[in-house]
């Protein structure tokens, strides 16, 4: 049986678009790093990216550059790109293995896999140097799903993971997400606000003229919440093909022991403050998106497909990445003409529709978050 459970949305008739700083105001970037981006949890990527000890990829988040990697024992571990000596960034390779340790290049300063200090020239000759204490600096790690979420506030702590992921608590673990394989990963360089992106993801409103493909494969009209309220949004359309790709078929294995009907519908969630997540019957496509500007974002696309999807006959994961990268494309340029009109001295606040009720449901979380 599904594990869908529908919840009356709440919208409420009047509700009305962020006014213009919101998406412009330096000054209200700044406050949302503090009470947002401090106090929230990034997702980075999926485990399936770093399956084997030692193994590494590189990150920038708000400024900073961190090493997520897998230690000798599995765990996944987050370190800051900084040697402890003086400063310098230590890894320049967006990604790879390390052998059994991690060195600064520029005065072999050494690291374990776990951030111990293990090797540093000349420094045994000074006795009160006390090598635990100069690790390199770790952020906080979690797992959800096989998702990795850090945490980069060294000022405070976070809000508590599990008691911020309880609504997504065994939500979605009928698809197997921490099985599944990264297979194909896309980059977009967007002049839009972060928030924009969120809204666009939280509505099938534009699909009819925004994305004449994807319009053939559901009814965006047959939409249905089960997240209405919260930093977590979501839902699903019901699907009038097999999944969502160009040809319309599924294009690999089934993701897990589905549920009632779930085997038709796409699901659709927005985990604040990174995490875009589009479900379907045989793959997993997300984005992540990772603000630097009022108008400026990253966003890193990613396909998750089963394990041993490619050794069947049937694969084709181009049909899922080809129309997925289309439907993005058309989505970040209108999220840009978004960013470009809102910049206008003309622009004023304007009406949400009910089809638009997750935007309103956003937006409210968002201003009492921020204090506001």
């Amino acid at each position: 049986m599904s594990t869908f459970h529908k919840t009356a949305d709440t919208f409420i008739a009047g509700a009305m678009t962020l006014p213009q700083k919101y998406y412009t105001s330096a000054e209200i970037f700044a406050r949302e790093k503090e009470r947002i981006f401090d106090r929230y949890w990034f997702c980075v990527g999926h485990q399936s990216r770093i399956p084997n000890p030692g193994d590494y990829f590189v990150q920038e988040l708000l400024g900073e550059s961190l090493i997520i990697l897998r230690d000798r024992e599995g765990q996944i571990r987050a370190f800051y790109n900084v040697c402890r000596h003086r400063g310098t960034r230590i890894c320049e390779q967006a990604e790879g293995q390390f052998k059994n340790s991690i060195q600064c290049s520029y005065h072999a300063w050494t690291y374990g896999l776990d951030g111990k200090l293990i090797g540093a020239p000349f420094m045994k000759e000074i006795a009160d140097f006390r090598w635990e204490d100069f690790p390199l600096r770790a952020a906080p790690v979690r797992l959800w799903e096989g998702f990795i979420f850090l945490n980069t506030n060294l000022q405070s702590e976070p809000q508590p993971f599990d008691e911020l992921f309880a609504p997504m608590r065994g939500r979605v673990s009928q698809w197997n997400i921490s099985q599944l394989q990264v297979t194909h990963r896309e980059r977009y360089e967007l002049a839009a606000n972060w928030k924009y992106i969120f809204q666009n993801f939280n509505e099938c409103y534009h699909c009819p003229t925004i994305h004449p493909l994807l319009n053939t494969m559901t009814t965006y009209v047959s939409a249905e919440n089960d997240l209405v309220e919260g930093p977590f949004l979501g839902g699903f359309l019901e699907l009038k093909q097999e999944s969502m790709t160009v040809t319309g078929r599924t294009c690999a294995l089934p993701l897990g022991q589905l549920g009632a009907g779930d085997e038709k519908r796409g699901y659709y969630y927005t985990l604040l403050p990174n995490l875009l997540l589009n479900i379907h019957p045989d793959y997993i496509m997300y984005h992540l998106i990772f603000p630097h500007a009022p108008g400026r974002s990253t966003i890193i696309s990613e396909w998750l497909f089963h394990p041993q999807a490619a050794s069947r006959p049937g694969y084709n994961p181009a049909d899922a990445v080809d129309f997925w990268h289309e439907t993005n494309l058309q989505d970040w340029h209108v999220c840009e003409l978004s960013q470009q009109g809102v910049q206008s001295a003309a622009y004023t606040p304007g009406w949400y529709t009910p089809r638009e009720s997750l935007l309103a449901a956003f937006d409210r979380d968002y201003l009492k978050t921020m204090g506001e």
